[in-house]
């Protein structure tokens, strides 16, 4: 029998995924006004991947007989400037983070090796999604940095 609490954190990381989805897309738009091909390439290619989440979660609930369902988008953040973009991207992700370390620790809690797996492998992503937004930003504060000090 499943867990009605590993269904609630699939139903959650669902609604995440799916919510990143939205938000990376906004910002390659965004990106894409301002005249950043490369930018809304970078963000277009995190869309995919975070759809590439939400699909790997659709297929797991199948497996256990729920249908899945993203019951709460969370608005998309954005801002004038690609530091505020990816400093958004980088709460979302670090949200993913906890998000995933608290399921996959309740299911390596309860016994369920194949949901803590799943959830271990997205965290271990999302990780280093948020990892490489930060490299990103710290590059661009320095660059910025440097521009007034000139």
């Amino acid at each position: 029998m499943v867990s009605p609490r590993v269904l609630g954190y699939l139903g959650r990381a669902m609604s995440h995924e799916l919510s990143a989805v939205q938000q990376y897309l906004t910002h390659a738009g965004l990106a894409k006004l301002w005249g950043m091909d490369e930018v809304c390439e970078h963000f277009r290619r995190e869309a995919l991947e975070e759809q590439e989440h939400a699909e790997r979660l659709t297929n797991r609930m199948l497996q256990l007989g729920a249908m899945p369902n993203a019951s709460q988008l969370t608005p998309v953040r954005a801002g004038p400037s690609l530091i505020e973009l990816l400093e958004a991207d980088r709460l979302l992700e670090l949200r993913a983070v906890e998000l995933y370390r608290e399921a996959a620790q309740y299911c390596a809690l309860i016994g369920d090796t194949e949901d803590r797996a799943l959830f271990h492998g997205l965290h271990d992503e999302e990780l280093t999604h948020a990892r490489e937004i930060e490299t990103w930003l710290d590059r661009l504060r320095r660059e910025y940095a440097l521009a007034w000090n000139r």
